[in-house]
């Protein structure tokens, strides 16, 4: 399994965290940014409908929509993306 430096990444308690400083949530806002995205080899190649992976994460897949690179990420267990790539790959969903 690689290992992922997290010592340059800045971490903030989430508004959703209990004020009274018990079941605190802390999240990173720029963790994604340090990454590198590539564009996925199913995207269109006229540049419109493109999807951005990142597969430099050893247990989570990001992914985004590359015409909104700053927008929502959806994060994905390292696993279970397989299986879905997989399963798109032998046709399952046609």
């Amino acid at each position: 399994m690689r290992a992922v430096d997290l010592s340059s990444v800045t971490w903030r308690k989430s508004s959703y965290s209990n004020p009274d400083g018990g079941n605190c949530l802390e999240v990173s806002d720029d963790l994604l940014t340090t990454v590198r995205w590539r564009k996925s080899s199913h995207s269109n190649p006229d540049g419109g409908e493109c999807l951005e992976v990142c597969d430099s994460l050893p247990s989570a897949v990001p992914v985004r929509d590359s015409k909104a690179p700053d927008g929502p990420v959806l994060l994905f267990a390292a696993r279970p993306w397989a299986s879905f790539v997989a399963a798109v790959g032998d046709g399952a969903f046609r």
